[in-house]
């Protein structure tokens, strides 16, 4: 950071100078977040937003109604805002992260309109999106949930298909069913959740079998496919232990724990998967006590 800062200094008008810097105080915020130190990460955020200000607005083909401009600096912005905006979720301040994604939405929308064929900012987009379903789920407004998370899709339906052999896109297009899956089963509509989570599932079963590494008996492989994997059958037993088709719960939730005690032997010091393995087995024994 420091020789970040000298630099910028010593050349105010170097827009990499300053870019660098901007980078370095978001990296700074990172670190502090994952420590659990939120306003350290806000504060270093806001740092990192107020460079990527100064350069988008030193950009003239960075105004209003001009275009993208400089599309990294605006991207920049973007990205700042959301950042931001995740902390402040993170904080319990739905409002001011709501004014956030709002913000970085309104960049992706203008990169992505004076750039429909750019994948990244399509997927931008959609993210953004999916940020701003967010809030309105965690406060209640499952509706409005829905509706974000169905232009989401929309878009990661429109990536994956452009580029089937794309796993990311692939992945996005999972995870947007997944969350329509959770607003429908909050709803109480059940058989829409399971046609969600199915759809999600059948895309994480491809991601996982197209990883050589993550067939039985091979280690976890991408162990990011298999978690998917675990989740997705988790999700599909929560439906039908709701609908009360136990035996079909329990099979499901197996399922999922199989992938999960792989995943805890491949990596013993990974809390994440550590923590999976005791849900999966809470889990089913939840169901095995509902069955007596």
């Amino acid at each position: 950071m420091s020789i970040a800062e000298r630099l910028a200094k010593a050349d105010p008008g170097n827009a990499e100078w300053q870019r660098d810097l901007s980078v370095s105080h978001d990296r700074i915020g990172d670190v502090q977040r994952a420590q659990g130190d939120l306003a350290a990460a806000l504060a270093s955020y806001r740092a990192s937003l107020a460079i990527a200000e100064r350069l988008a607005a030193a950009d003239p083909g960075s105004g209003a109604g001009a275009g993208p401009g400089n599309a990294e600096w605006q991207r920049d912005l973007s990205v700042s805002h959301n950042k931001i905006g995740d902390v402040q979720r993170a904080q319990g301040d739905l409002a001011a992260a709501l004014a956030s994604y709002h913000a970085s939405l309104a960049i992706a929308e203008r990169l992505a309109k004076a750039d429909p064929g750019n994948a990244q900012w399509q997927r931008d987009l959609s993210v953004s999106h999916n940020k701003i379903g967010d809030v309105h789920a965690t406060q209640g407004d499952l509706a409005a949930a829905l509706a974000r998370y169905h232009v989401s899709l929309a878009i990661a339906e429109r990536l994956a298909k452009a580029d089937p052999g794309n796993a990311q896109w692939q992945r996005d297009l999972s995870v947007s069913h997944d969350r329509i899956g959770d607003v429908q089963r909050a709803q109480g509509d059940l058989a829409a959740a399971l046609a969600s989570y199915h759809a999600s599932l059948a895309i994480a079963e491809r991601l996982a079998a197209a990883d050589p590494g993550s067939r039985a008996g091979a280690g976890p492989g991408n162990a990011e496919w298999q978690r998917d994997l675990s989740v997705s059958h988790n999700k599909i037993g929560d439906v039908h232990a709701t609908q009360g088709d136990l035996a079909v719960a329990l099979a499901r939730y197996r399922a999922s724990l199989a992938i999960a005690e792989r995943l805890a032997a491949a990596d013993p010091g990974n809390a994440e998967w550590q923590r999976d393995l005791s849900v999966s087995h809470e889990r089913i024994g939840d169901v095995q006590r509902a069955q007596g």
